[in-house]
């Protein structure tokens, strides 16, 4: 029987009184050594009553307390109340308060584990990219220097020379990168508003990569191809969004289908457009679309090292689109394609000024 503080302090209040009145009744007609014994069994019969409250109150909900952190620590939280609704007795209000603070502590203690394995992961990948270039820079410099007696022709020498200045631009675009990623995660980087034709910088990204996208086959489309002679303004950050499409469109081009198609979607949408670029290659997993914006993550890591990626492509773009208080999404089918969009803002009025910052 589950009774409340309530009923319980009531029951008792009631049994007390009782002995007490039939004490106080039969005490005076009774002998003093009656009269102890009697004082004896109300002491005693007190001291139950007591100690059984305690047990059905305080001890009962301590138990409770008890079970419900073990739930916690094998993350079963299902089995715990969401509803800390006011209740009257303060042990339960101190038990709710409990458990409530230990799943919050276990669910803290479980993302700072994620978090560490992802730093861990993050410091991995980071020195290794760094060490690529490096040494083969280092390699091919010391193969020069090496050659004491004049072995290496000044073909050859020039051929070390161009792969060892070709790594270390490699290397500095990937610290420039990582320099960018630092600045627009402590928001130092201010977004440089203008309004801007995005159907120009598209078509412009479009001359950009005609070469990369000629080798693989891939046809870029603009969508829907019907768009107006005047364009479609937008409000942003130009270069950023630049940046944004590029390695989009990019990316589209080195995970799609060779011989496909890569469509960059502009669609009118109230005060916004909504850019899309779409592929047609393998597709994403499920299991992997929430992590593709992640710095340095990647899907296929040897098949992204061979196309030259560092992995820090999406995880810039994510940051610049959000500076333009929008986000991307991803959108993807295993064996139909990616499609990954976000919005811009139109310009309020037709007099908008040149630059908006």
């Amino acid at each position: 029987m589950n009774l409340s503080s309530r009923t319980i302090a009531i029951l008792i209040a009631l049994l007390v009184a009782g002995v007490l009145t039939a004490y106080a009744h039969f005490g005076p007609m009774l002998p003093f050594r009656e009269a102890f014994l009697a004082a004896g069994i109300t002491v005693a019969a007190c001291f139950l009553l007591v100690y059984l409250s305690f047990e059905a109150l305080i001890f009962r909900e301590i138990n409770g307390i008890y079970a419900g952190l073990e739930h916690i620590k094998r993350k079963e939280f299902k089995r715990l109340s969401n509803k800390f609704l006011f209740r009257p007795e303060p042990v339960k209000r101190v038990r709710d308060e409990i458990l409530l603070m230990a799943e919050r502590r276990q669910q803290e203690l479980d993302e700072l584990v994620r978090l560490q394995a992802l730093r861990r992961e993050f410091l991995a990948d980071v020195s290794h990219e760094l060490k690529t270039p490096l040494f083969a820079a280092q390699g091919f410099v010391h193969t020069i220097l090496d050659d004491e007696d004049d072995e290496i022709d000044l073909a050859t020498r020039r051929k070390f020379l161009s792969k060892a200045a070709a790594s270390l631009d490699t290397l500095d675009a990937l610290v420039q990168d990582l320099v960018t990623i630092a600045q627009l995660e402590k928001g130092v980087v201010r977004m440089r508003r203008q309004r801007f034709d995005l159907v120009a910088l598209v078509r412009e990204i479009f001359e950009l990569l005609e070469q990369q996208a000629a080798r693989r086959g891939t046809a870029l489309e603009l969508f829907p191809p019907n768009l107006p002679e005047t364009g479609l303004q937008v409000v942003a950050d130009r270069n950023r969004i630049r940046q944004v499409l590029v390695n989009l469109v990019d990316n589209a081009i080195k995970y799609g289908r060779e011989q496909g198609r890569v469509v960059v979607g502009l669609v009118e949408s109230g005060r916004s457009v909504r850019i899309s670029v779409r592929d047609d290659g393998a597709g994403i997993a499920p299991e992997h679309q929430s992590r593709i914006f992640e710095r340095f993550y990647r899907i296929d890591k040897s098949r992204s090292r061979e196309s030259g990626g560092s992995g820090l492509g999406l995880a810039i773009s994510k940051h610049i689109v959000e500076a333009h208080k929008s986000s991307i999404r991803v959108k993807s089918t295993i064996g139909e394609g990616t499609t990954l969009e976000f919005k811009l803002s139109k310009p309020k009025s037709g007099n908008i000024s040149p630059r908006d910052k």
